[in-house]
């Protein structure tokens, strides 16, 4: 079983957090997860940017 990552700089846009972590072999990460209930919006970057933008554009269906 894979450790879970441990994120830091977690931000929140609306519904969508952004994480910042660093995977398995050492490299710096970004996730932009949506948070409601059903929603299964959920992206991986390898930039901080691109993971805030898709947090600020994402149309959660849920809602």
């Amino acid at each position: 079983m894979a450790a879970q990552p441990r994120f830091r700089r977690v931000t929140r846009f609306g519904p969508v957090k952004v994480g910042t972590y660093y995977d398995g072999r050492g490299r710096e990460k970004h996730t932009a997860a949506c948070t409601a209930p059903r929603c299964g919006f959920s992206v991986d970057y390898d930039s901080r940017t691109a993971a805030e933008l898709a947090a600020r554009t994402h149309r959660c269906p849920v809602r």
